[in-house]
């Protein structure tokens, strides 16, 4: 639904977005995840036809955003981080204005700014002026804009920029019921709006890409070690050293009742001796899990540099 190839944005010296690939399925929320400056904003003006690229190519829903931007345009539903609303205007009447310059057929409008109201949970303002509702029903006012001509693909910059906590909640929940509707490519530098929201990523970082999958695809292809997290009813300083003995453990860290074993990939899974001795020292096990990096555990590798394939 999203093809990147080979893009790159020059401002002189400076490359905003060198050389990034990547691709969204059919009906997935996609995060494009950076820290600030990391391209993300460009990029997204680049596929939304906003601005051109330096080099590379890119489609969506199957148009080339170079040579068929009006196309591309019509396929698209783009939230900048500023949201274009006019204050002096109805929730209602804004919509329809929208509709419009969408080129939404004149027998379909009222439909469709019916249908994007509801969408967007904003019938009960939708006969309010747009400057006396609050911060998060504006961010869903500049959803259901992008949602008003019923587009293949959403294209949201930030969408829970500035918004309080019940706000972004309301946000997040809204985005993921239009999950499977729309092909969606979410910007943010918020980690938690990929792990709540989203079904994988596109990492970048200084333009360049850095990672790009699943969640889980991600998280399992950079694991460096196998592993898992014990908490037991009795325990000490005694009991690191227990598991530390068995063959094949290469770290134990313990703090308190918990307790972290891991080994390497390519030593066999050893979750059966691990619970076996857990058992026989009469430890008291309450809890084994397994041990994996977190998205939040790749993005700070990323970014700080640390981050080996």
């Amino acid at each position: 639904m999203i093809e990147v190839q080979d893009l790159t944005k020059r401002y002189g010296d400076l490359v905003a977005v060198n050389n990034l690939s990547f691709k969204v399925d059919r009906g997935k929320i996609w995060g494009l995840l950076g820290p600030n400056a990391a391209g993300k904003t460009t990029t997204m003006r680049i596929l939304t036809g906003y601005l051109p690229a330096t080099e590379g190519r890119a489609t969506v829903a199957g148009f080339d955003v170079f040579n068929e931007t009006n196309s591309v345009k019509k396929a698209i539903g783009y939230l900048p981080e500023n949201v274009p609303l006019y204050h002096d205007m109805t929730v209602t009447g804004y919509l329809g204005f929208v509709a419009e310059i969408k080129q939404v057929p004149a027998a379909k409008r009222k439909d469709a700014v019916g249908r994007s109201l509801k969408a967007a949970g904003l019938e009960g303002v939708k006969g309010r002026l747009v400057k006396n509702i609050s911060r998060g029903y504006k961010q869903r006012v500049g959803i259901a804009q992008a949602m008003i001509h019923d587009p293949e693909v959403l294209v949201l910059d930030e969408p829970t920029i500035g918004l309080d906590p019940a706000q972004i909640i309301e946000i997040r929940e809204l985005i993921r019921s239009l999950r499977g509707e729309h092909t969606i490519l979410l910007s943010t530098h918020i980690l938690a709006e990929v792990t709540q929201v989203c079904d994988g990523a596109v990492i970048i970082n200084e333009g360049r890409l850095m990672a790009s999958g699943s969640l889980e695809d991600l998280t399992a292809s950079f694991r460096q070690k196998d592993g898992v997290a014990l908490k037991v009813r009795r325990g000490g300083p005694e009991t690191a050293d227990m598991f530390r003995s068995l063959p094949g453990v290469e770290k134990v860290t313990a703090a308190g009742n918990e307790l972290r074993i891991e080994w390497g990939p390519g030593v066999r899974d050893l979750r059966d001796d691990v619970a076996r001795l857990a058992l026989d020292k009469g430890l008291g096990l309450q809890e084994m899990r397994p041990v994996a990096m977190s998205i939040e555990d790749l993005y700070m590798k990323i970014v700080s540099g640390g981050l080996e394939q």
